[in-house]
């Protein structure tokens, strides 16, 4: 990338596909930024520049190794980055590119003293915000691997309750389904993502929680 380039990316300002990141402050809030890219449409993190676009600069080589040691040791499964360092106004922007995955979901693995896992988070890109995916986003995630088994899916009563309730309303949750149908959560999440699977329902999320739409 060029300086050009970088300008014209600064200029735009943060985005589902940009996040600036002045400085370096923790490894999960970083993972947690590379992770939502990898598991969204990727995209391109900025460390160096402030969320109003002012360019700081960073120290160069201690922000790759430290971008390094995330990749290594705290997203699995690993995580291919592009990174590289661009002079601009005579400051070091780190630019790392991150892909959109095909090995999805990637998730944020914390350890304790003893190096053993004590949990993994999932993250996805909503606007200009990385938030936790719900366990149904992290299902649908999982359905997206070229690897993931064929889904069988059936249209009954349920379904069709479900079809005229989002023609009525726009949006349902896991929630309302099972309300609507009196069925389990745990049921009616697993047919809203099997629906999802099928191209059948768009999942969305709000910031805080999910929602779903007819395609």
């Amino acid at each position: 990338m060029n300086r050009h380039e970088l300008r014209e990316i600064i200029a735009g300002g943060e985005s589902s596909t940009v996040e600036f990141k002045r400085k370096y402050t923790s490894i999960e809030k970083f993972a947690r930024e590379i992770i939502a890219f990898a598991n969204t449409d990727g995209g391109v993190l900025l460390v160096g520049v402030d969320d109003d676009g002012k360019i700081v600069g960073v120290e160069s080589e201690k922000e790759l190794q430290e971008v390094v040691a995330i990749t290594q040791h705290s997203i699995v499964p690993w995580l291919q980055l592009d990174m590289e360092v661009v002079e601009i106004d005579f400051r070091d922007v780190v630019v790392i590119r991150v892909p959109r995955s095909a090995t999805k979901p990637h998730r944020y693995v914390s350890t304790n003293s003893n190096d053993e896992a004590l949990d993994k988070k999932a993250f996805i890109r909503n606007g200009e915000q990385s938030v936790e995916a719900s366990r149904e986003m992290v299902k649908v995630l999982e359905g997206q691997s070229p690897h993931a088994p064929p889904i069988t899916l059936s249209i009954g009563d349920r379904e069709r309750r479900l079809f005229t309730y989002l023609e009525r309303y726009g949006k349902a949750s896991v929630n309302d389904f099972a309300r609507l149908v009196n069925i389990s959560r745990r049921r009616a999440s697993q047919i809203l993502v099997r629906l999802v699977r099928a191209g059948v329902l768009h999942i969305h999320n709000d910031g805080a929680h999910d929602f779903f739409t007819l395609v």
